[in-house]
């Protein structure tokens, strides 16, 4: 079964999380090393607001990111505790979002879309002509 990267999914996975508590330090760098005026307490309140964003993007969007292998008969979802496994015939939706170079799955019976990175490796900056692998046409084509 092939996955993608395991440096490349935490990367994706974490990326807003980690600037989120970069700019929550730089505010509470910026909140005791600085005196109180009123450019000081705007550029506090910018880096605060930034993080929470962050944190919230990181909190709505990314925690849906999971690990996915695939063969040719099967794919499995993998989480830190267990991999469920899925025929091809479950899958309702799959679709390519060629900019962030990602995968949206749909299965039926379940309500949530899961995304996932592709196991190979695109050319093109941002994913924008990657080519989807054998398999995945095939299977795209009967879903």
């Amino acid at each position: 079964m092939k996955e993608a990267n395991l440096f490349k999914y935490y990367f994706v996975r974490y990326f807003f999380l980690a600037l989120a508590m970069m700019q929550a330090i730089a505010a509470v760098i910026l909140l005791m090393r600085f005196q109180d005026s009123p450019k000081n307490r705007f550029a506090i309140f910018v880096f605060f607001t930034l993080a929470m964003i962050l944190i919230s993007i990181h909190f709505l969007v990314f925690t849906k990111v999971k690990r996915v292998a695939m063969s040719k008969k099967k794919l499995a979802v993998i989480t830190t505790f267990k991999a469920k496994q899925y025929d091809w015939d479950e899958v309702k939706e799959l679709k390519l979002m060629p900019f962030f170079n990602m995968y949206s799955l749909k299965l039926k019976g379940k309500r949530k879309k899961i995304y996932f990175l592709p196991s190979h490796d695109s050319e093109a900056i941002f994913g924008l002509f990657s080519d989807d692998p054998d398999f995945l046409r095939d299977k795209m084509s009967k879903v």
